[in-house]
């Protein structure tokens, strides 16, 4: 019986391309050995892949299987041929590391049900670098994903989210499409308790990375621009 190959999740950057800063050197040793990928873009995993300093031939050397919002969930598990093969693969997020906020871990539930090895590797995560800068709790928090789109929806679940931080002491971490980031942090700034802190954390490892905390009545006259910029939102007491 062959033995099956691992899985590693290779991190990503979150901003720019300087992979010297953000992706360790044991992480790229890993990645430019590998000939088998699951990516979520075909073109920017292979322009990271360069980057990383990958050799090989993408047409002829590399395989790519493509997991996004467009892949039928029933062809997910023929991803893992080759490492049933005996082959090593990597899962690429798009931004930071695999399977938080990314599709990636509809791969690593099957592959644990095939008890494939999956090996997670160290790398940026926006999320825990914004809650490491923002002052809140860092034993006990949340991240929501996505706030629900309708107003009157997202008022509730946003007044969930502060019975929270009042009872339980959590810190509370949500994000938005990029796109409607200004619209969410206005609204957030409207309807929440204003004695809140609200800790925006905008384009963490690039150039112009920003990461502020103020209470919500602090930020009501003075706003950042966040909008068509990849943002995280932390609310805390």
């Amino acid at each position: 019986m062959t033995a099956t190959g691992n899985i590693y999740l290779i991190p990503n950057v979150i901003a720019g391309d300087d992979i010297d800063s953000s992706i360790p050197q044991g992480v790229l040793t890993v990645l430019r050995k590998l000939r088998h990928f699951i990516v979520e873009d075909l073109r920017t995993a292979r322009r990271y892949l360069r980057k990383a300093g990958y050799t090989s031939d993408f047409d002829s050397d590399t395989t790519f299987f493509v997991l996004n919002k467009h892949t039928a969930p029933e062809d997910i598990s023929g991803f893992l041929a080759p490492a049933l093969a005996g082959n090593d693969m990597g899962i690429i997020s798009e931004s930071g590391v695999p399977c938080v906020a990314d599709p990636g871990n509809a791969v690593v539930e099957i592959a644990q049900q095939k008890n494939i090895r999956v090996i997670p590797l160290v790398g940026p995560s926006s999320i825990l670098l914004a809650l490491m800068a923002s002052g809140f709790n860092g034993q006990n928090f949340a991240f929501n994903g996505y706030l629900p789109i309708k107003d009157n929806e997202k008022a509730k679940k946003l007044k969930e989210l502060e019975n929270k931080i009042i009872k339980e002491n959590q810190t509370q971490i949500f994000i938005e499409a990029p796109y409607r980031n200004q619209k969410l942090l206005e609204f957030i700034v409207k309807t929440c308790n204003p004695q809140l802190k609200l800790c925006i954390a905008r384009n963490i490892t690039a150039g112009d990375e920003y990461i502020k905390t103020k209470t919500l009545a602090q930020w009501k006259h003075n706003l950042p621009g966040v909008n068509k910029i990849n943002t995280i939102f932390l609310l805390y007491k």
